[in-house]
């Protein structure tokens, strides 16, 4: 059996999107709906994800706005980042933007396993964000993205899923998808160069 590896993840967005409920019923598969949005909280949890175990630690920040200063405890130490905004809140999907920018900045790198959330996906009557203005987000980031109910358990857990998958990423432990390569091959005897695609392991 492989040693469990420790992941500590942040969950970060703006006030009243859901984060503690979407961790909330990750770690206990329970939906709170009433949170206390000023402070923060640090869970627990032992995941099985392709026969790896992992310890995550996950950080469930305080609400942030655009004006906000970047805790820089929200880049210490930290492995995967879970940004969520409601998608009945075009400011939490404006203020996501912000943190993701500030995020960068911070950890002074063009990109970090990051996993884009569009929660109260339940709340069709409210939504004013569709899920293809989401996905262009993540994609512009180079993110996973998905949209997600904190009421049900199992688009909680498929979050983190997917933030554990986007880390193992980074690492180099999870093969991409459909990684090409091209190369030029010469042949000597003209002057023809073929192409020819190449799929890494």
């Amino acid at each position: 059996m492989p040693q469990s590896k420790y992941r500590k993840i942040a969950v970060i967005g703006y006030r009243s999107v859901g984060k503690s409920s979407l961790t909330i019923q990750f770690v206990e598969g329970q939906f709170v709906d009433s949170y206390d949005p000023t402070i923060e909280n640090t869970f627990n949890k032992m995941v099985s994800v392709n026969g790896q175990d992992f310890n995550l630690q996950l950080v469930d920040t305080a609400g942030q706005d655009e004006y906000s200063i970047f805790p820089q405890s929200h880049s210490m130490d930290i492995h995967g980042y879970v940004l969520v905004y409601a998608v009945t809140s075009m400011k939490s999907f404006e203020v996501v933007q912000v943190l993701h920018d500030k995020l960068l900045d911070m950890v002074g790198k063009i990109q970090v396993p990051t996993v884009l959330v569009g929660n109260k996906k339940d709340l069709h009557m409210e939504r004013v964000i569709k899920p293809e203005e989401g996905k262009k987000l993540a994609d512009s980031w180079g993110a996973a993205f998905m949209e997600s109910s904190a009421k049900e358990n199992e688009t909680a857990v498929e979050v983190f899923k997917q933030i554990i998958l986007e880390m193992e990423r980074a690492d180099g432990n999870v093969p991409s998808e459909d990684k090409k390569c091209a190369v030029i091959l010469t042949d000597e005897r003209s002057t023809r160069s073929q192409w020819i695609l190449l799929t890494l392991p």
